[in-house]
């Protein structure tokens, strides 16, 4: 990340000059539950690591699981939130993963739709690998997935040029790519960690304004998330978001 980024400001759905909001109703009452469900089989008891954490509406889910979490966060304005929300639950620093200098390691790292922010994906996870996870610890990355229907229905309608573009609005909020498992997969082994578990998270084939909508009626069921939950884990790449569990790599 460069000095010229403003971090509070790709954070800001509403001084977006695309009038497109960064953050749904769907990611938090929704994908945020499944995330959690599909990482916790894997959870190693001790510390947890969040690598940007945004107003805590994640971290807010780890915290019935652990009792050491801290979370790194570049906008401090985020933080301000997060910290009123959970107080003195979570250890937070201001700071940039470039930058930062942390004295310990951790036992679960997680890092959710924050890589496709980085200008250098590949050098963060390196670091999360070489220096922040403990020897047998667990990395747990998730990112948006190029190839979620909803996409690519949006490619066919002309709304985008291809799958994993970045749209006006994604641009605006810092995002530099959009992932598939295979790239996903690609910066993870270069960085030097091992992917010991691959899948997707959520089959989606609407768009996150058309799930927000469907959410406050009675056609969208307990059941049809449910469903819809199973389904990604046979279809991985038709997922709203794509997963990895990483170990530690021997570099």
């Amino acid at each position: 990340m460069t000095d010229l980024r403003d971090f509070n400001k790709e954070l800001d759905d509403q001084t977006n000059a695309v009038h497109e909001k960064y953050a749904y109703s769907f990611d938090f009452d929704v994908m945020h539950p499944f995330m959690l469900r599909s990482f916790a089989p894997f959870f190693k008891e001790g510390s947890l690591l969040e690598l940007g954490s945004y107003k805590g509406n994640f971290t807010r889910h780890f915290l019935p699981h652990f009792d050491d979490v801290t979370c790194i966060e570049a906008s401090g304005e985020a933080i301000d939130e997060a910290r009123a929300t959970l107080g003195g639950k979570v250890h937070f620093i201001h700071d940039m993963f470039e930058t930062v200098s942390l004295d310990r390691k951790y036992d679960n790292i997680v890092l959710t739709h924050v890589l496709e922010h980085l200008d250098d994906p590949v050098a963060v996870l390196r670091r999360i690998n070489d220096e922040w996870l403990s020897d047998d610890g667990r990395f747990f990355l998730a990112c948006p997935n190029a190839n979620a229907p909803s996409r690519q229905i949006a490619v066919k309608m002309g709304l985008i040029s291809h799958n994993a573009a970045v749209t006006p609005a994604e641009a605006e909020h810092g995002h530099r790519c959009t992932y598939t498992l295979d790239t996903l997969e690609r910066d993870a082994t270069a960085a030097g960690l091992n992917v010991a578990h691959r899948s997707g998270i959520f089959f989606k084939a609407l768009a996150n304004f058309q799930w927000d909508r469907l959410l406050g009626t009675d056609i969208i069921s307990r059941e049809y998330l449910e469903g819809c939950y199973k389904l990604g884990q046979v279809y991985p790449d038709l997922c709203s978001s794509i997963f990895l569990m990483c170990t530690k790599g021997k570099r």
